[in-house]
């Protein structure tokens, strides 16, 4: 099973990010996706969450500024970040979950002020 991460960055307050992740090994399609992220220090944190069937969940502190979704097809997840903000600075990991969960490598943001 892997999980490969992408598209994370360093941008400006306000700007956008859009990461993908993308499963190989297992089935995506009933997998259950989700984003985590990691601040230096701090412990790693779920930021949102797509079922097999698309619907979404998402922290308190992303609400409304990210969209998590999902294409099948491409067996790829995506978090679409607007409106970043310096506290979304962190490696962000995509996790999916069947019978078992699984972790991808992360990509690192970064938000400056």
């Amino acid at each position: 099973v892997q999980l490969q991460a992408s598209g994370g960055g360093r941008v400006q307050a306000g700007g956008s990010l859009r990461l993908s992740c993308t499963a190989s090994g297992i089935i995506f399609r009933i997998s259950s996706m989700n984003w985590y992220r990691q601040a230096p220090g701090e412990q790693r944190e779920w930021v949102a969450s797509i079922t097999s069937s698309g619907s979404t969940n998402y922290a308190d502190s992303v609400k409304g500024r990210f969209t998590i979704s999902r294409d099948n097809a491409k067996n790829t997840v995506y978090l679409q970040m607007n409106s970043l903000k310096p506290e979304d600075t962190a490696v962000y990991y995509c996790n999916a979950v069947t019978n078992y969960q699984f972790w991808g490598q992360g990509t690192q943001v970064t938000v400056s002020s």
